[in-house]
């Protein structure tokens, strides 16, 4: 006759103990694994985006400068985009990179608000056109790879928050990564007078 060997209460209580860890174990993995992930995504769009705010900042003064002839006495807005730029090259964090951005933007716009309303000749000049041309793609392509970088950061950020999830994340002490915010400014209503 043929008996079957019964386990033992404590072979039993081991197995189903070395199944949970087992579990947990894969678990923890994989969850690390997505954050990790995630938290290097994140990490590639915001270089994408200083990577755009780098070609602008390289590019405007190549610009500015074959518009600066015609534009001699307003030595004031072309001094404001260089030291915006400078800024910029300085800044070693995302807070002043973004705030030095925030800078070179303002300037830029000075710029063309000073080239539609006081020069209008000098906006049909082609050396103008391919300035505004290119400020504009410039602005557009950074306006592009913010989006990109919030939508990063918003997946990141749920999967932190999220249960079980947020357990694990907690263990291993990661933070939520900080959204992109606007220049306070930017809330304001920009004014627009057409009337000259």
């Amino acid at each position: 006759m043929n008996t079957i060997k019964k386990l033992s209460p404590t072979a039993i209580t081991a197995i189903i103990i070395g199944v949970v860890a087992v579990i947990v174990a894969i678990f923890s993995i994989s969850t690390y694994n997505d954050l990790a992930k995630q938290d290097q995504a994140v990490k590639a769009k915001w270089s994408q985006v200083e990577n755009v705010m780098q070609r602008r900042a390289d590019l405007i003064p190549n610009l500015t400068a074959a518009v600066k002839g015609s534009m001699s006495h307003e030595t004031k807005i072309f001094d404001d985009i260089a030291k915006a730029r400078q800024n910029y090259y300085n800044a070693d964090s995302t807070t002043a990179k973004a705030s030095a951005d925030n800078e070179v933007n303002k300037s830029v716009g000075t710029l063309l608000n000073v080239i539609s309303e006081s020069y209008p000749t000098l906006a049909s000049n082609d050396n103008v056109k391919t300035l505004m041309t290119q400020l504009e793609g410039s602005e557009n392509r950074i306006s592009v790879e913010r989006k990109r970088y919030i939508e990063a950061v918003q997946d990141y950020n749920s999967s932190l928050v999220t249960f079980p999830r947020n357990l694990f994340a907690n263990l291993m002490g990661l933070k939520e990564k900080p959204e992109f915010k606007a220049d306070p400014e930017a809330y304001n209503v920009p004014k627009v007078d057409l009337s000259e």
